[in-house]
């Protein structure tokens, strides 16, 4: 897919990755750009290109709405998500099964009401923002790490039932970018704009799993081994 001339869709556009992905998709010459919030309001773009649209991945009737007017969508940029740091044993079952609720079932939500539009349009492509976190745990992150899993695994199986109609569906893999979401975070961070690039040339070379930064290639490359070793390492990395 060339990204020139695409009408993209953007969910948690108002900022981070998401934010990114609207002027990276702008300055390659994306039609439009519906970029999506909870709280479109608060929503900063200056481009007569983008076209600000509420979306909440935990309300069903938004995500109908939304695809009822972005009926022109060739690009879906599944990007939205939450951290509530919820552990799995002793945490608040609330927060575990919200981080469930918004990366698996929002997600699959949007595609659900975004594939008919899709199919109208010519096929057109589905990127889903995953994380290194799809293929290991790490501590506080044991709810995250599940609903990415699953997310990832949910991505998988969409391609294959949306190949038929010939959307090209695809998976983003990074660790930790310099976003509000990781701001705790101590560690190495990316650049988020160039999670939006990596993505997007993934796309256009049509890449159905895109590893954007080292941290998710080496825990990619880990799979194959002894998971103990791996937790080994990480334990030491992390000093957890």
């Amino acid at each position: 897919m060339n990204i020139t001339d695409q009408i993209a869709l953007v969910t948690g556009a108002n900022r981070g990755i998401g934010k990114q992905f609207v002027l990276e998709l702008l300055e390659r010459g994306a039609t439009k750009v519906y970029a999506t919030a909870r709280r479109p309001e608060l929503l900063d773009f200056d481009d007569s290109r983008v076209i600000p649209l509420q979306l909440d991945l935990l309300d069903d009737e938004s995500i109908a709405a939304a695809a009822a007017t972005a009926s022109d969508v060739t690009l879906l940029v599944n990007n939205a998500g939450i951290s509530t740091g919820a552990l799995l044993v002793t945490g608040d079952l609330t927060d575990a099964r919200r981080e469930m609720d918004t990366h698996f079932w929002g997600t699959l939500g949007t595609i659900r009401a975004f594939a008919p539009v899709l199919k109208a349009n010519g096929g057109g492509a589905v990127v889903n923002v995953l994380s290194a976190l799809s293929w290991f745990a790490a501590p506080g992150a044991g709810a995250y790490a599940a609903a990415k899993a699953a997310e990832w695994n949910m991505t998988n199986g969409v391609r294959l039932e949306l190949a038929g109609q010939g959307t090209f569906v695809q998976g983003v893999h990074l660790g930790a970018a310099d976003t509000d979401i990781m701001a705790e975070y101590d560690g190495p961070k990316i650049d988020p704009r160039d999670v939006a690039r990596a993505t997007l040339d993934g796309v256009a070379s049509g890449s159905i799993e895109v590893v954007v930064d080292d941290w998710s290639a080496m825990v990619k490359a880990s799979l194959a081994g002894d998971p103990a070793v791996f937790y080994k390492q990480m334990t030491e990395i992390l000093g957890a």
